[in-house]
């Protein structure tokens, strides 16, 4: 399968989420900087996305941001990779994605990634070949209760998107939490996101205004079913150990050069 984002002229910015506090976890470091196998997640998002071509990278910073910078330096990429500090990164997850509104607005299509997710690098060829113009990687496992974030399927269309959905709809999966948005989409994306933190909504998660917008236009948004590939979101020490158990031993490495 093909897509207009797979040409070198056209492929996308990434954008990396890595400002949190990771409360759940306890975690005194940003959770992109825990160690699987002897590299960090940071060190897998850079492997993964130049393994692909994407080399136009930016990441969101903002608890202990002095110790991404540290890393980055480690692994020479620091004159590489864009990064967009967010002092408020105590609010919600919307605020990093509007630190970001210069990046999202600048006419080329946009990769959006949360950084605390441990996963094969396939991901990231499936996001760039997926033939929609707006993608959401959804896999049909979900893990139980309200966290995971469900992408809301009627037919084959995407009819809701939240942790409680509102929508009827037919079935739904889980979201990974990596999107592919088209140049005029990401754009639309910074003023929505913009538009939350200045109208008093910085509270919200990012996923709020991806919503949004994925509700006003549902003809210009799919999904790549990703559901045989492993990966795992880190929030808790639970997840930190099903990583290193489960996931790991399952994952295609790629270097990061």
């Amino acid at each position: 399968m093909s897509s207009p984002t797979t040409s070198s002229s056209s492929l996308p910015r990434a954008i990396i989420l890595a400002a949190g506090v990771g409360r759940r976890l306890g975690n005194a470091a940003p959770k992109v900087l825990l160690h699987f196998a002897g590299k960090t997640l940071l060190e897998r998002h850079l492997a993964a996305l130049h393994a692909n071509g994407v080399g136009d990278i930016a990441v969101t910073v903002g608890h202990r941001g002095d110790l991404i910078r540290a890393e980055l330096s480690r692994l020479g990429a620091l004159d590489r990779v864009v990064l967009v500090d967010n002092s408020r990164y105590r609010e919600g997850s919307v605020v990093s994605l509007a630190v970001q509104r210069a990046q999202l607005a600048a006419g080329k299509p946009v990769l959006l990634m949360d950084g605390d997710v441990l996963y094969d690098g396939r991901m990231i060829s499936r996001l760039l070949q997926a033939a929609p113009e707006n993608v959401l990687l959804f896999d049909q496992v979900v893990e139980p209760g309200e966290e995971p974030v469900k992408i809301c399927l009627r037919r084959e269309v995407i009819v809701d998107f939240a942790k409680l959905p509102e929508h009827a709809h037919d079935r739904h999966g889980e979201s990974v939490g990596f999107f592919r948005f088209s140049a005029s989409m990401a754009t639309a994306l910074a003023e929505r996101a913009t538009a939350y933190v200045e109208g008093g909504r910085s509270g919200a998660e990012y996923e709020a205004v991806i919503r949004d917008l994925l509700l006003a236009h549902p003809n210009r948004f799919g999904y790549e079913d990703i559901s045989d590939l492993p990966w795992t979101e880190i929030d808790f020490e639970a997840d930190v150990a099903r990583a290193r158990q489960e996931i790991l031993p399952r994952l295609q490495e790629v270097a990061y050069a």
